[in-house]
């Protein structure tokens, strides 16, 4: 196959969307009031329809893949229609207008419902002090809930500091913008790329001082070498075990968040929010192979729920890249 940069891994493809939309938005957003911003982030997604083809090309093939899946008969004539694309991109613009809300401090807890999940145990186990380990996806918006805790809105009396595991080359422009809206995020980050035995030690002592740390579970690394393969819409897709298996070895409980827009196209910005408890055992005398085997199941456990939400809240899904590609095809 030829080796062109539609086949190169995600963390090496220009941010032609992500990026440039993000920074349009946040000029935006210090100039107009949020209710106007929903609708311009209309406009801006259309452009982004137009112009960019590598987003149109991924959100088809995405869509193409999940909508034979799709129980909903209603949802899947939307994903079969030729400009789904344009209701994904879109439903994309308004996600990142509302994570650079939830950091400003203009999103409030009230347009947030809970489901009777694990949420009020996560809220037990912060308030007890705990630290937790947090799996997210780049389907829907998590970071709602990240930035309703940094607020104080979830009903936890302290404070809890954040800790990141992410590839810096391709954030580190979104954090800045995210830290100039919010310089007391509290949040610290780690590269994904600089993994090691040390990062362990780094993250058991900021889990045991009570802290929250975070990873997206459906991004490899560029550099990761370790990739689990698992069953997701049909096909095998490459999943980060060096992360899972971080999750297994610090002992701290493992909880995958979701969250998605009611209505993906609503200029009226309520979510739901789905919080899981992994139900694997961990224990800090089981071997490096029951270890193994724990986080496989965690990486198991999470790609089930990522693609029971994605059949559900398809136009969420914001990994504008080829999620199946192999490594051997790039």
């Amino acid at each position: 196959m030829e080796k062109t940069k539609n086949n190169e891994h995600w963390s090496r493809q220009k941010e032609e969307g992500s990026l440039g939309t993000t920074k349009f938005l946040l000029f935006l957003f210090k100039i107009f009031p949020i209710g106007l911003l929903r609708i311009i982030a209309f406009p801006v997604g259309f452009f982004y329809f137009l112009f960019s083809a590598r987003a149109k090309r991924e959100s088809r093939r995405f869509l193409t893949a999940v909508s034979e899946y799709i129980e909903d008969e209603k949802i899947k004539k939307r994903a079969k229609n030729y400009f789904s694309p344009l209701r994904h991109i879109i439903s994309f613009a308004l996600s990142l207008l509302e994570k650079i809300q939830s950091w400003g401090g203009k999103y409030k807890l009230k347009n947030v419902s809970f489901y009777d999940d694990d949420i009020n145990e996560l809220i037990r186990e912060l308030e007890s002090g705990k630290g937790v380990f947090l799996i997210i996806s780049h389907l829907g918006n998590a970071e709602v809930l990240r930035g309703l805790f940094n607020q104080g809105q979830t009903g936890v009396s302290r404070k809890i500091p954040f800790t990141a595991i992410m590839d810096i080359k391709v954030t580190s422009n979104f954090t800045k913008m995210l830290n100039e809206i919010n310089p007391e995020s509290g949040m610290d980050i780690i590269s994904a790329d600089e993994i090691g035995p040390q990062t362990a030690v780094i993250l058991e002592e900021r889990l045991s001082s009570g802290g929250m740390v975070m990873v997206a579970g459906d991004r490899t690394s560029a550099i990761d070498k370790n990739i689990k393969r698992i069953s997701f819409l049909g096909k095998e897709a490459p999943f980060p075990s060096g992360m899972f298996y971080i999750a297994a070895l610090l002992n701290a409980p493992v909880y995958f968040i979701f969250g998605f827009r009611k209505k993906e196209l609503s200029i009226r910005s309520k979510y739901d929010m789905y919080v899981h408890k992994s139900g694997i055992s961990l224990s800090s005398e089981s071997t490096r192979k029951e270890r193994m085997e724990q986080s496989s199941l965690i990486a198991e456990s999470f790609a089930s729920l990522l693609e029971k939400y994605c059949k559900k809240y398809p136009f969420q899904w914001y990994n504008f890249f080829n999620f199946w590609l192999n490594e051997e095809e790039r």
